[in-house]
C-alpha cells in the first residue's frame, strides 16, 4: 500500500533481461534499512526489492525483478539505463497519508496528449485506455507513474485534465515529461469497487 507521494528520484543502472528482467536501480534511500522482499513503487508499480547494496563511490542501490507480464501491461519494457523513475516506499503504520490509497497495481498505460503551462503550474491531458476511461471522473483520483492526482476534467473523448503545481514537476517526472509519452496509469480503487457493486465493470 503507497500514497502516491513520490519520496525519490531513482535512476536504472542495470537492466539484465531473461528469464524476467532485473532492474538495478540507485536510490537516496538508506538502503540498509530496506529489507529484502520489502515493496516499493517504481513509477507506480510495485517491485519487490531481492536485493540492496552500494556502489564503490557509495550510491544506494536495490535490484527489483519484473516478469514478462508486468513488462507487457506497464512502461517498465522501455526502460533502460539512465532511465530516471519515481520511487515511494511502502505506507508503514502511522505513517501521514498525505494522497490516496495507492495499490501499486498499474491498470495500463496512459498517452500524454498535451502539456500546457497555466499560471505557475502544467495543465497535461492523458488519453487512457478505453476500457479504464468509465473508472475517471472530475475531482477523482488516479495515479500516474506512482504520482497522486486529482482529474480537473473529463473530456468528451475520454482523455482528462490534471494540474501539476511547480514542486510536483521538481520532485517528479513530470518536470521532464511531454507529449507523445506513456505513464503507468492506476485508477481509483474505489471507483473500481463501486462498479463492480453496480454490476458496471468492464
Amino acid at each position: 500500500m503507497f500514497t502516491g507521494i513520490v519520496t525519490d528520484r531513482g535512476r536504472i543502472a542495470v537492466r539484465e533481461d531473461g528469464g524476467d528482467t532485473r532492474l538495478v536501480i540507485e536510490t537516496a534511500y538508506k538502503v540498509e534499512e530496506i529489507d529484502l522482499g520489502a515493496s516499493i513503487s517504481c513509477s507506480g508499480c510495485c517491485l519487490t526489492v531481492v536485493e540492496t547494496g552500494r556502489t564503490d563511490a557509495g550510491t544506494g542501490w536495490f535490484a527489483v525483478e519484473a516478469s514478462t507480464e508486468t513488462l507487457s501491461k506497464t512502461t517498465l519494457d522501455g526502460w533502460t539505463v539512465g532511465t530516471r523513475i519515481n520511487l515511494e516506499r511502502a505506507l508503514r503504520l502511522g505513517d501521514e497519508l498525505g494522497g490516496h490509497f495507492v495499490l501499486g497495481h498499474v491498470d495500463g498505460i496512459a498517452k500524454i496528449m498535451s502539456r500546457d503551462p497555466e499560471g505557475d503550474s502544467l495543465r497535461f491531458t492523458f488519453l487512457p485506455p478505453e476500457p479504464l476511461r468509465r473508472y475517471i471522473a472530475p475531482k477523482g483520483s488516479v495515479v500516474l507513474d506512482g504520482v497522486s492526482l486529482t482529474v480537473n476534467e473529463v473530456n468528451p473523448d475520454g482523455s482528462f485534465g490534471v494540474n501539476i503545481i511547480p514542486h510536483t514537476a521538481a520532485v517528479t517526472g513530470f518536470g521532464e515529461a511531454g507529449s507523445g509519452d506513456f505513464v503507468n496509469l492506476e485508477v481509483d480503487a474505489l471507483a473500481r469497487y463501486v462498479a463492480r457493486l453496480l454490476g458496471k465493470e468492464g
